[in-house]
């Protein structure tokens, strides 16, 4: 017998299947020039189909950002419950944070590429800042963690805590970010030999870390 929970699931699964597909090729041919029938084609729907889950193309690719975001969030509250951090220092906990950019960039170039594409989308099209509360929402949930971090090292003193959290959490995720997005889209100076990627990155985690440890 037919359920509205099965149906709920249904729609559910569908709505993840686009959201999909959309990722898939906005990462291929970038998000300006596909269009939603371009998303319909690859997803295997017809474009009626698509508008019954997303009526504007700005609303889908918000959600596609926000959910693959999510699922990194996701992957690194599990990989903080592996390693377990309650028994760690500050500067310990400031370096197993460092290393998650390292593994965005080893694992998830895709995404990488993607945000940057999104982040130039989002001014370029004069989003609202009200259309994209969702998704700043969940990237605050990025900040919880090194919150935790600075909240450590007011009692153990392995990280310097006269730069204000904000500050701190601030600069270190641009930067970081910033680098790993220069280094999956390609735009790094390249020598004969060729960059040495996580070499470089490895160097600029160490640098961050002699920055912000507590001498």
């Amino acid at each position: 017998m037919w359920s509205r929970e099965f149906d709920a699931e249904l729609m559910a699964a569908r709505r993840t299947v686009l959201l999909e597909k959309g990722f898939e090729i906005f990462t291929k041919r970038g998000i300006e020039s596909v269009s939603m029938q371009n998303i319909a084609d690859a997803a295997g729907c017809g474009i009626a189909t698509l508008y019954r889950y997303f009526d504007k193309k700005q609303g889908f690719v918000i959600e596609v950002a926000t959910k693959k975001w999510n699922e990194i969030r996701e992957l690194d509250s599990k990989r903080r419950e592996e390693a377990n951090i309650d028994g760690m220092t500050a500067a310990e906990m400031l370096e197993f944070y460092l290393d998650g950019f390292l593994i965005l960039y080893r694992e998830k170039k895709d995404l990488l590429r993607f945000n940057q594409m999104f982040n130039m989308y989002v001014d370029g099209a004069g989003i609202e800042k009200n259309a994209l509360e969702t998704y700043y929402g969940m990237i605050d949930n990025f900040g919880e963690y090194f919150r935790l971090i600075y909240e450590r090292a007011k009692t153990d003193k392995t990280v310097r805590t006269d730069i204000p959290e904000t500050e701190m959490f601030s600069t270190t995720l641009h930067l970081m970010l910033a680098a790993v997005t220069r280094y999956a889209v390609g735009l790094v100076y390249k020598p004969e030999t060729g960059p040495d990627d996580i070499k470089e990155l490895e160097t600029l985690k160490a640098m961050m870390l002699a920055m912000y440890r507590q001498v």
